[in-house]
Order: C-alpha cells, then sequence, then structure tokens
C-alpha cells in the first residue's frame, strides 16, 4: 500500500463503518480509507460533424436536419465536460477512478472530450485529471460505441478484449460489442464491462429478447473472469435499455436487489433500490426509468481478499442537467427536441458506485 500514498490526486478520508452500511459487525468502528469512484454516463449522440456513415450519420453533418456543425458540436463537448467534472464528490475531488461511456461515435470525439475536461478543470485553477480512453469500433448501424475512461492515478489497464452479440437466426443483427478491461485499481485487480444493449425499437415485450441475450453475454464475460481470478472485482455497468427489476437485468444477468441475498457469484444491483425510491436516469411521458446501472460482483459487497469493497450508489441528477420548466420540467436537460437544439446535456443522468479500500496507518 504505501505507492498508494505517493499519489498526489488520491483523496484519503475517514469514514464510520456500520453493520449497516459496509461494516460486518454490530458496532460501528472509524477506519480510514481510500474511495475511488465507478461512474457511468450515456452522452447521447456524441457525434462529429463528418458524415461517414451514409444515411445513418447524414443528420450529425452540417447538411442533416440537424445542422450539425462545429459550433453545436463544440457546445455539446462542453457541457458534457461539466457534467464530468461535475462527478467530483467531497470524498472524490478528482472525479471517478473510471467512466464508462456510451453514445460516442469514434475515438476522435472521446480524445476531444477528455480535452475539454481538462481544459475546463484548468479554467478553474483546478488540476487535470489526464484521463485515459479505451476505445473500440463496433458494427452497430448507427456507428454509435461504448467506451471507457479512467484515471491512471487510480487505475491501470493490463488486458482488454471485446464481445460481440449475435442472435441465432438473424444473421443481420448488428449492435453494439461489449468492452471488458481489466486491470488494477487501487493496486486491486478489478475488470469492467461496459455494454449498451439493444433498444425498446418495436416495443418493450418484443424487443425483451435482444437485451436479454445481451445479457446472458454480460453474464458470460463475467463468470468467465472470475472462473480465471475468483478475488478480483467484475462490475457491469452501462446503458442497458431495461431497469434493474426486467428480465434481462433480473434473470437473464441474474442481479439481484438485496445486498444480503448476494451468494457467491451473484451480482448485487444498487440502482434497483434507487428506482424503487422514486429516482431514475430518464424519464418517458412522466415515468422515470433507470436504464444506466452498475452492477457489482458479489465479492465487492464483504470486500475481495485485496481489500476493494463497495460502499454507496448514486444518481448524479444536479440541477443544471436538468431541464428548467415546462412540460419536461426536471426531466434530463437533452441537446435536442426533434430538430430544435436546446444546447443541453443528455437525455440521461450519470451514475456512479464509490468503493473503499482500507488503509492502515
Amino acid at each position: 500500500m504505501r505507492k498508494l500514498f505517493l499519489l498526489p490526486l488520491l483523496a484519503l478520508m475517514s469514514v464510520v463503518l456500520t453493520s449497516a452500511g459496509v461494516g460486518d459487525s454490530g458496532e460501528s468502528s472509524e477506519k480510514k480509507c481510500l474511495v475511488v469512484g465507478v461512474a457511468f454516463y450515456n452522452l447521447e449522440n456524441l457525434f462529429d460533424t463528418i458524415n461517414n456513415n451514409g444515411k445513418y450519420d447524414l443528420e450529425f453533418s452540417p447538411e442533416g436536419v440537424r445542422m450539425w456543425n462545429s459550433e453545436k458540436y463544440y457546445k455539446k463537448l462542453s457541457n458534457l465536460a461539466r457534467a464530468i467534472v461535475a462527478m467530483s464528490t467531497p470524498e472524490t475531488p478528482y472525479g471517478p477512478g473510471v467512466i464508462g461511456i456510451s453514445e460516442v461515435e469514434n475515438r476522435g470525439v472521446v480524445d476531444d472530450l477528455v480535452k475539454k475536461v481538462d481544459e475546463l478543470l484548468l479554467s478553474e485553477g483546478r488540476e487535470p485529471w489526464n484521463l485515459q480512453v479505451v476505445h473500440h469500433d463496433s458494427p452497430d448501424r448507427r456507428g454509435i460505441d461504448v467506451g471507457l475512461l479512467y484515471n491512471p492515478m487510480y487505475f491501470q489497464v493490463t488486458n482488454v478484449t471485446n464481445h460481440r452479440l449475435s442472435i441465432p437466426d438473424e444473421p443481420d443483427f448488428l449492435t453494439r460489442d461489449q468492452l471488458c478491461v481489466s486491470g488494477m485499481m487501487l493496486d486491486a485487480p478489478m475488470s469492467f464491462i461496459v455494454n449498451h444493449w439493444p433498444s425498446r425499437l418495436g416495443g418493450q415485450a418484443e424487443s425483451s429478447y435482444l437485451r436479454e441475450a445481451a445479457a446472458k453475454l454480460s453474464r458470460h464475460v463475467a463468470d468467465s473472469l472470475l472462473a480465471v481470478d475468483p478475488g478480483q472485482g467484475v462490475i457491469m455497468m452501462g446503458d442497458l435499455n431495461d431497469d434493474p427489476q426486467d428480465k434481462s437485468c433480473s434473470v437473464a444477468f441474474g442481479a439481484v436487489r438485496d445486498r444480503e441475498n448476494v451468494k457467491d457469484g451473484a451480482f448485487f444491483n444498487p440502482f434497483w433500490w434507487i428506482l424503487d425510491n422514486g429516482v431514475g436516469t430518464l424519464c418517458y411521458r412522466g415515468q422515470w426509468n433507470l436504464f444506466d446501472q452498475i452492477v457489482v460482483s458479489g465479492n465487492l459487497i464483504e470486500g475481495t481478499p485485496s481489500g476493494l469493497q463497495y460502499w454507496k450508489a448514486t444518481v448524479h441528477n444536479h440541477e443544471f442537467l436538468r431541464t428548467k420548466g415546462g412540460q419536461y420540467h426536471n426531466y434530463p436537460h437533452r441537446t435536442f427536441s426533434g430538430k430544435k437544439f436546446l444546447n443541453g446535456y443528455s437525455d440521461h443522468f450519470p451514475t456512479e458506485i464509490f468503493l473503499l479500500r482500507e488503509i492502515s496507518e
């Protein structure tokens, strides 16, 4: 652990761990812990202005119906950078250690985004985060991918794999690949599976089999990781296009609502309880959904052999990310309403979980 104290960007905090939180005894005990955040954010169509995908990319070009030009693109980047910088918390003043992202067109737009994040931090007199990028081009028809941003002071990448979803009897089906990034977080082995499962196009029930197939693929990847190293933490996250209680999440992947019901090899979904309490990440016709989930392996509940442990979860629904009034008051303040440019952020709120690692003095 000694080298962790030499990293200037790691925040050290003192927290009280109780039996209702992460402590496993009946009494409260004060422990000093390193805290690291793991976030996910659907960036809502982060496209550049160049049409390189024919009809599927035309709308995000100057000639398209959205008249997507450099001015709008850089406003979008600046807004997303503000949202990411706002993920800083008192416990994690340098932001999340890892941020899964979705709806990005290519590596170039992600590189532009992380530059904007550092520009914003420097303009506020803060140290840049120097976020690094993992990205892979998927076969999705619209050309959108998932990716991973990480702060190298918290996480070091050792391996990257990509996993393609195939649907039997549907050879022309194309969607986003699932990105698996393994490495060391606070000197503990950790793997992240970043997802953007198939949409509800055609109806939720009618399209459920696609998301169930995606969930089974994610669970296969997760189980394979744990078979190789049962002591590592595994985190599956993404825009799942379903809520925690839906069949894809709760049955096909098998993530449970209550942490006390997490058994060996199982997964815990902290956002199920959050949605049950009326908090979501996107809203449709007055109904909140929580598609943007971060699910943790059961060994993170009790604490992995290397000491990482799940602490808490949140939805970053800051006031500036919300629509200010009218019919969509308090909905996420999105980039467009139809063809009208709203100069917003995303149609999803970001989510985040926090992990602890106890240190001795």
